[in-house]
């Protein structure tokens, strides 16, 4: 097996290239990098690894940003400080994680975890937006209220009373656990970036929803899951195949 490490601090990467050698002795290290500018540059050059294990945090910033440009077919261990929440994103397809300071047991769990996995020959690019959607969420004040227009009047939603939101016809719905319906000026998109991801999901394009709104979770075509809501809604709600093993991970977390 072929690894390349990303990560800035010299004493954590000589720490990980010892830890490897008494774990994984057979691992051969491609490289060691230190930047965002130097994984693009060595990504130019080489052929992907059959493993990257990489800090999320680089010296000219984040490891996400070579990974916005190079989507390797390879497995993943991130190494991170993040709390338990955002680091279940990881969790899907063949990436992995490790908690800073890393510890030898944690690294040996890690490579048998992804030893079981998809080989990497045939692993997809992991969910990256849905991983850097849930990090810059961390430590955010979260919308506790929407204003919506009723006849001359102007009404405010506490988040908390909103079973889900749903687009048609180029406007949002918000649907309240009373069955109480409201459009908003917000899009979809916006609405998502405003909202706790502990409470909220965004299941498809259509479709964000509360955790206490989802009454039933059925099997779907192609690893797909369909939904019932309450209050119920007259649609079909598909969590697509990319977005299932996020979704399960965030009904369990």
């Amino acid at each position: 097996m072929k690894a390349l490490i990303i990560e800035d601090e010299k004493l954590a990467s000589e720490r990980l290239i010892e830890l490897i050698k008494t774990i994984k002795p057979d691992v051969q290290i491609v490289g060691t990098l230190r930047s965002v500018e130097a994984g693009l540059d060595w990504f130019q050059k080489n052929e992907p690894p059959d493993l990257i294990i990489s800090d999320i945090q680089l010296l000219d910033g984040s490891s996400f940003e070579i990974f916005d440009k190079v989507r390797p077919k390879c497995k993943f261990i991130f190494t991170t400080a993040y709390d338990q929440y955002a680091i279940k994103a990881f969790e899907v397809n063949s990436v992995d994680y490790l908690l800073k300071p890393i510890q030898e047991e944690k690294l040996s769990n890690a490579f048998q975890k992804l030893g079981e996995k998809t080989d990497s020959s045939t692993s997809q690019p992991f969910d990256l937006e849905s991983i850097k959607a849930l990090i810059n969420q961390q430590n955010k004040e979260y919308k506790s209220r929407f204003l919506t227009k009723v006849g001359q009047r102007i009404k405010a939603i506490p988040t908390d009373k909103i079973a889900y939101f749903y687009t048609h016809d180029k406007l949002t719905f918000i649907v309240t656990f009373e069955k109480q319906k409201f459009i908003i000026d917000n899009t979809l998109e916006e609405v998502d970036q405003m909202l706790d991801p502990k409470q909220f999901f965004r299941v498809n394009r259509k479709f964000l929803v509360h955790f206490d709104a989802v009454s039933d979770i059925h099997p779907y075509f192609k690893g797909r899951v369909k939904l019932g809501l309450q209050p119920e809604i007259d649609e079909d709600i598909v969590v697509s195949s990319e977005k299932t093993p996020l979704f399960k991970m965030w009904l369990d977390n």
